[in-house]
């Protein structure tokens, strides 16, 4: 498909507080608008060429991605958070360069891009009903449906909607509860796995950490503990023996009335 862009040659961005680039000026003001204008950065470009990856498996065909963008790399910095873009013809999927991708959005309602939604859309619920046991198969205009509903909401909030999070919300799109059922399981399998990846500690390390006295604090209390209640058992072992000998003593006072009695301290434990 030919795009219908040819006069724009570059366009002026700047990163906004969400940051997400936005365009502020263009080669062709007469057919662009720059009010709400979005454009895609280099590593946005690299996350979305991740997420359609596995729709290949689906029928998912990049031409028709590549068409939906005008691609364009850094020219200069132009100060106070601004960058002026020029426009390239390459492909955002073989470019070697890190390229900004413009939405071509002159015909919103039939145009390129507003056909690569749909197409994303298609490729997602095919993927999906193949991956998952619904009860009824999920439909295209159900996502669309839910989708738009969420949209609806941030335009009455009045807030612009930038292309990345568009294309991000049909491309991790799953429908309530399945989703949470599958990062459920992801985050078991990490959880399985954490004592494995323990780092080794080295014979030196170890020994540092043995020395480091603020590592001791529980083991000494513990030490303490043990100490205290080794102590409390001697002393009630000397109690016991104090009684034994007290009758003993009695039972020989007769006796032994000039034999000195041995004191408590003289019976502990050295």
């Amino acid at each position: 498909m030919a795009k219908s862009s040819g006069i724009l040659d570059w366009c002026v961005v700047r990163l906004g507080e969400d940051h997400n680039w936005w365009v502020r000026e263009v080669s062709d003001p007469v057919r662009w608008d720059t009010d709400g204008l979005s454009i895609i950065d280099p590593r946005q470009v690299a996350h979305l060429l991740e997420l359609v990856e596995p729709l290949r498996d689906y029928g998912f065909d990049q031409d028709v991605m590549d068409a939906a963008f005008i691609s364009f790399r850094i020219d200069k910095d132009l100060g106070d958070g601004r960058v002026r873009l020029k426009r390239v013809k390459e492909s955002i999927f073989e470019s070697e360069e890190k390229l900004f991708a413009l939405p071509d959005i002159l015909d919103e309602e039939n145009g390129p891009y507003a056909d690569l939604l749909d197409y994303l859309t298609r490729c997602r619920v095919k993927m999906l009903n193949d991956l998952f046991d619904f009860e009824q198969k999920l439909t295209v205009d159900e996502v669309e449906d839910e989708i738009r509903e969420d949209q609806n909401a941030e335009f009455m909030e009045g807030k612009a909607i930038h292309s990345f999070e568009e294309l991000c919300t049909i491309l991790d799109f799953a429908p309530a509860g399945w989703d949470n059922e599958e990062e459920g399981e992801e985050k078991a399998s990490v959880g399985e796995d954490d004592d494995d990846d323990l780092p080794e500690i080295d014979e030196e390390d170890e020994k540092a950490l043995e020395g480091d006295a603020s590592l001791k604090w529980d083991e000494d209390e513990e030490d303490g503990d043990s100490d205290d209640d080794a102590k409390k058992e001697d002393g009630d072992r000397e109690d016991d023996d104090e009684g034994e000998d007290d009758e003993d003593d009695d039972d020989a006072d007769d006796d032994e009335d000039e034999k000195p009695r041995k004191s408590a301290g003289a019976r502990k434990r050295r």
